[in-house]
């Protein structure tokens, strides 16, 4: 896996597959921003855009290609902001009753700092799993990523094996998680 500095510098030389791997590689995180302050995913989908369009104009001005994704996440929180704001006055014109559409909204606005990092410790999460053999990676997608709990019967049936093994797999497809997050 390419580091953020890398990939920043192959940006820099014109590298389009460098590219292509920083949205994939930030896209989920970017997207979640928006969508827990409430914009709608059209909106999202423009927040995710600027953010991008901006890092392109800016590639060169990085000083720190390390921290990457902290300057993605505070351009992503900022956009927000302008997003939201430009929602609020645009609503505000079209309602009759400005003072109760302004503090509806107000409630929402805040995005925590414990609500962020949260956000990015489910990224690194999301990248480690990306990382995993895929025999590891399709059973924690199947065990924590469904939005339904699957029984053992099930995911043994999609997986191809038998169900008592569906634990002891867990267990050392869990353990090549932690290693890949404690790096």
């Amino acid at each position: 896996m390419q580091s953020d500095s890398d990939l920043v510098r192959a940006c820099r030389q014109g590298d389009s597959e460098a590219w292509e791997t920083l949205v994939q590689r930030y896209q989920r995180l970017i997207y979640t921003i928006p969508r827990r302050a409430g914009l709608s995913d059209d909106l999202s989908a423009d927040v995710f855009q600027e953010v991008f369009a901006t890092l392109l104009r800016k590639i060169d001005e990085i000083d720190t290609p390390e921290k990457l994704k902290a300057w993605i996440v505070t351009t992503a929180r900022r956009q927000t902001w302008r997003m939201i704001n430009r929602e609020n006055r645009t609503s505000s014109l079209d309602d009759a009753d400005e003072d109760n559409h302004l503090s509806d909204f107000a409630a929402d606005l805040p995005l925590a700092d414990d609500v962020l990092i949260q956000l990015e410790e489910q990224h690194r999460v999301r990248t480690a799993v990306t990382n995993l053999d895929e025999r590891c990676r399709k059973l924690i997608t199947l065990l924590f990523y469904e939005k339904e709990t699957l029984p053992y019967a099930e995911i043994a049936a999609r997986l191809g094996t038998g169900e008592g093994s569906i634990g002891p797999t867990r267990a050392r497809c869990l353990q090549k998680l932690l290693r890949l997050l404690e790096k």
